[in-house]
């Protein structure tokens, strides 16, 4: 008797199989092409029926396998990208991060950058731009001195970054030249939990920047947001606030990351 309803275990156990094989053929259609990917598309290239292909697509956007972009069309899920982290991962933390720049973006209004340490020097990875005309620049291919950039002090604060000896170039009068004067200041930013500069870079900007940490719980990168003084200067605190949370919010999906890794 091969079960108590009658039922076929080779059979059920076939049939587990081929659903795996749809699913995992669709995943290498997604994967391998060239752009997003529409559900059409899917249907037509992998010969399914139509029903068996969106029970398939809607089980792999509930395992993050693949997901869908604003136009519907499917694309390569998180689960990629944080598997990619691990081994390449400025282009994929950047993507991770994306939809936090963007939320953040929308509650200032201002530009929202990703830093990252290469060599002495601050880059950036990825960038939300301002909703405003007036301080929209685009910041990733800017190499800015890490003394006067609020990404580079929280990258210095962190121990990112070795403080040079000094003395600093002077960019503004606002910028801090001394290393012990910088010194100081980091220990504040650290204290504070964000950096700020003010008109050190150039007369009328003003950033902010957090640390965000990795899985080792190290930090790995800054997420900061500029924008002209003017617009910036009332509100450092409610913005600074809004880094700490936005900023502690990517770290734990980047922990997460690592202990489900670690896990498997």
């Amino acid at each position: 008797m091969s079960s108590i309803t009658g039922t076929d275990p080779g059979r059920n156990s076939a049939q587990g199989t081929q659903a795996v094989d749809r699913a995992a053929a669709l995943v290498a259609l997604v994967v391998r092409a060239e752009g997003p990917i529409s559900f059409t598309e899917l249907s037509d290239e992998s010969g399914l029926a139509r029903s068996t292909t969106s029970r398939l697509l809607a089980a792999l956007e509930r395992t993050q396998l693949l997901e869908r972009d604003a136009s519907g069309a499917y694309v390569a899920g998180p689960l990629f990208a944080l598997h990619a982290a691990v081994h390449d991962p400025w282009p994929q933390v950047a993507r991770i991060a994306r939809p936090m720049l963007e939320e953040l973006r929308d509650q200032t209004g201002e530009t929202v950058h990703l830093g990252v340490t290469r060599g002495d020097a601050v880059v950036h990875i990825a960038q939300a731009d301002s909703a405003y005309v007036l301080g929209t620049r685009d910041w990733t291919q800017v190499l800015v001195p890490p003394h006067c950039s609020a990404l580079g002090k929280v990258l210095y604060a962190w121990d990112c970054l070795t403080v040079p000896r000094g003395p600093f170039e002077r960019r503004t009068d606002r910028t801090v030249t001394a290393r012990g004067a910088l010194l100081a200041e980091l220990a504040e930013t650290r204290r504070r939990g964000y950096a700020v500069t003010i008109d050190e870079l150039e007369v009328g900007l003003t950033a902010l920047a957090a640390p965000v940490a990795g899985g080792d719980d190290h930090v790995m990168a800054a997420v900061g947001v500029s924008g002209p003084t003017a617009r910036l200067q009332d509100r450092v605190d409610q913005v600074g606030r809004l880094l700490i949370e936005q900023a502690d919010t990517l770290s734990s999906l980047l922990r997460r990351r690592t202990h489900k890794e670690g896990a498997a």
